[in-house]
């Protein structure tokens, strides 16, 4: 039963002073689900506001507005100590601050968690947000998604050997590591509940790339064989891979003998499985390009619709490699309500869905510093000092 329609977080102030991706992601999954997300931004604005064609009629790129639904803006230079004054007003009944600046920024503007926040504001958590964490041998560098990939092995593992190593083609990284900072600001928010004490939560590309790195990592420390490129298959099951059909192609994903038995109905050849080179996981590993050969043949004359269909309908997973406009085309994509469509606005909606207490997608992603006037005003400034601060730059408005 429905209990509330205001989102889990109702009543959760966030301060946002990230950009790009998995900042901005993290804070309006938060957004969705009821908190208030103030998005602080530098004069020079989110970088991702400029990251395209293609471009919406306001000039903001397609790419911004995927990431920041649901929240208030206003821009503030945060080396003035005017503008410093700002933060600490939104500071002062937030629950949640998330930033993504460079190891050591906040410290220079004397706005260091350990430094400044920790001990004037005890309830608040801190989520930082970087590439490699503060210290260490790379802490402290700059770190983008796909720099990460190759660091951290993930291209090594994606493309076969035509392509080469090749980055995954979404930026899957900064993605996750969107939803890693989620999570431990979760978890910091359960654990203020017992405590009373807020705490720093930290996010790092670096840690969340080689995270990814399942099961080849695992792989890797028991057999110390060195992961190779596999183009779509998987190195520890088959068969689990692309397959050319009569129209396109679809993947089938096989995890165990009763499935690949379903498999051989399906496909004509009951006696696939009585086959000694596949008559169980390990061996048709060792003997994948001959499965798949087999596979390909079977089903050279059949269409991938009907055939896909056929196969989950027998309890065998299987799906078309549709394209994006085919995969949101779909029925089911329809069903679900993934797609949130508002005036001038288009989107993907967050995909946790809590039944209790749902979240809603919020307002269109605001334009630069669009709300300026409105926080300013509600923070106690007056108009004579939020002109002040505009003219000075440590507030600049709206652009024209």
């Amino acid at each position: 039963m429905t209990t509330t329609a205001s989102g889990a977080l109702k009543g959760v102030k966030v301060v946002d002073l990230t950009r790009v991706l998995a900042g901005p992601l993290c804070t309006q999954m938060l957004a969705d689900h009821g908190a208030q997300v103030v998005k602080v931004e530098p004069p020079s604005g989110d970088e991702t506001r400029g990251l395209g064609p293609p471009f919406d009629g306001d000039g903001d790129a397609a790419y911004f507005l995927a990431l920041n639904r649901g929240k208030q803006a206003i821009s503030l230079d945060l080396s003035k100590p005017e503008a410093q004054d700002v933060l600490h007003r939104l500071l002062a009944d937030a629950d949640v601050l998330v930033e993504n600046f460079l190891p050591g920024t906040l410290e220079r503007w004397g706005l260091g968690y350990e430094q400044t926040l920790s001990a004037r504001y005890p309830r608040l958590i801190h989520c930082s947000i970087t590439g490699f964490g503060n210290d260490g041998p790379l802490g402290g560098l700059p770190g983008y998604d796909a720099v990460l990939q190759a660091m951290c092995g993930l291209m090594s593992i994606n493309g076969d050997e035509c392509s080469g190593t090749t980055r995954v083609g979404m930026p899957i990284v900064d993605h996750l590591t969107g939803y890693v900072a989620l999570t431990g600001i979760l978890m910091a928010l359960q654990a203020r509940h017992a405590s009373g004490q807020g705490q720093r939560v930290e996010a790092t590309l670096y840690d969340t790339a080689l995270s990814l790195l399942l099961p080849h990592a695992s792989n890797w420390f028991a057999s110390k064989d060195s992961p190779r490129l596999l183009g779509s298959a998987h190195p520890n099951i088959a068969p689990y891979d692309k397959f050319r059909a009569q129209d396109g192609e679809l993947f089938i994903g096989i995890l165990n003998d009763a499935q690949f038995r379903r498999l051989g109905v399906c496909l004509g050849l009951p006696d696939l499985p009585d086959d000694a080179r596949f008559a169980s996981n390990s061996l048709r590993v060792g003997h994948r390009a001959a499965l798949k050969a087999v596979i390909e043949a079977a089903i050279a004359d059949r269409p991938c619709g009907p055939l896909c269909e056929a196969l989950m309908r027998a309890g065998v997973p299987a799906g078309a490699v549709n394209s994006v406009p085919q995969a949101l085309a779909h029925a089911h994509c329809e069903h679900r309500d993934i797609v949130v469509r508002r005036e001038n606005y288009t989107g993907l909606r967050s995909p946790m869905r809590l039944l209790g207490t749902p979240g809603a997608p919020g307002a269109r992603p605001p334009g630069f510093a669009q709300d300026t006037e409105t926080i300013l005003a509600g923070l106690g400034y007056a108009k004579e000092d939020r002109q002040r601060l505009r003219e000075m730059g440590a507030a600049p408005g709206p652009r024209s």
